[in-house]
């Protein structure tokens, strides 16, 4: 097994990292049982990943409940991440980045893990409410106290990335050490700052959605609408329209385009287009490590094999060709 350090800490994490928010099934679609999601869990541990990401947003927080049970006698091995600042409840303190939020989110956060510390902690998205200042010395507070190991966020832009490590420096706290941000052939807009200030500012890019969605795996047709219970037909009819616009984007002519080529080498190298869109992610550079989420066993296999395929230069080439960003560039759904 490949482990990488994440960002400038210490940390040892796998190239894999399996993302749980199609674990659980409260809200009703989307998502799998437990009994299944744990299958999921083993099979990616027994095959020598340590890396696991959650959010308490995640199926209502059910995401973290089916985690932590099925972690029980190996938490230790196990580097768990979630993420904290998305709704909690219909209060005005209900979500974000202030010190009263993120305390009682983290709180909560442990008790459905079942676990006394969490090993990354991360700000879910942006708040342009709070002073960040606070927000970075309310994170030092938890490292300090040993509930959280190491800091993370997702979602920020490039200049928020600056702006929050430069505020822990004022305040003497900690800095983050890795960032999520979308990645995909679909969606390669972190390549133009996000992955230089990352580098910059010692931060692993733990990127998501390989799979534009899923839209790289072949799963969508030009002449078909999204299934209901799709990730794309929720987000077209369920979400903010930020996230129906994310949608369309990625329905779009040319992303079905860069699937229609991904779907050829795949073909050629006799694989799945799974696993030729996650290889490619994999081995970009600036790169840690890459947040999978499939919803079965069967699904988990596909994804894991991209790890394990290693595509010629040329085809590197091709996809890179068909997939370079035009003059709309997708920026991405903060899931």
């Amino acid at each position: 097994m490949n482990y990488v350090r994440l960002g400038d800490s210490g940390l040892k994490v796998s190239r894999a990292c399996l993302g749980t928010m199609n674990f659980g099934t409260v809200g009703g679609v989307g998502g799998c049982d437990e009994a299944e999601a744990t299958r999921v869990i083993d099979a990616f541990l027994d095959a020598g990943n340590n890396f696991v990401d959650t959010a308490d947003l995640y199926h209502g927080g059910e995401s973290e409940e089916i985690l932590g049970r099925a972690l029980r006698g190996r938490r230790d091995s196990v580097v768990v991440a979630t993420k904290g600042s998305r709704p909690q409840g219909p209060g005005p303190n209900d979500q974000g980045l202030s010190r009263a939020h993120l305390t009682r989110a983290l709180e909560a956060s442990l008790r459905r893990l079942g676990t006394g510390y969490i090993d990354l902690y991360q700000c879910h998205i942006w708040d342009a409410e709070t002073p960040i200042e606070e927000t970075m010395a309310t994170l030092d507070g938890f490292v300090r106290s040993g509930k959280v190991r190491y800091l993370g966020c997702s979602n920020f832009t490039a200049p928020q990335i600056v702006q929050a490590q430069w505020a822990a420096e004022r305040v003497g706290g900690t800095r983050f050490v890795s960032l999520q941000p979308q990645y995909s052939l679909v969606a390669r807009l972190i390549e133009v700052e996000i992955l230089q200030v990352c580098r910059d500012h010692g931060l692993g890019a733990v990127t998501y959605a390989p799979l534009g969605g899923g839209v790289l795996s072949g799963r969508y047709r030009r002449d078909t609408a999204p299934g209901p219970d799709s990730r794309m037909g929720r987000m077209m009819s369920l979400a903010t329209p930020a996230a129906r616009r994310w949608a369309r984007d990625m329905l779009s002519e040319r992303s079905l385009g860069i699937a229609d080529e991904v779907a050829k080498v795949a073909a050629e190298l006799g694989t799945t287009s799974t696993a030729v869109a996650i290889a490619w992610v994999a081995a970009r550079p600036g790169v840690t490590s890459v947040v999978i989420g499939p919803r079965n066993l069967e699904q988990y296999g596909q994804n894991a094999a991209g790890f394990a395929l290693e595509l010629p230069s040329e085809v590197v080439a091709r996809l890179e060709e068909v997939s370079r960003p035009g003059d709309r560039p997708i920026t991405g759904a903060s899931w």
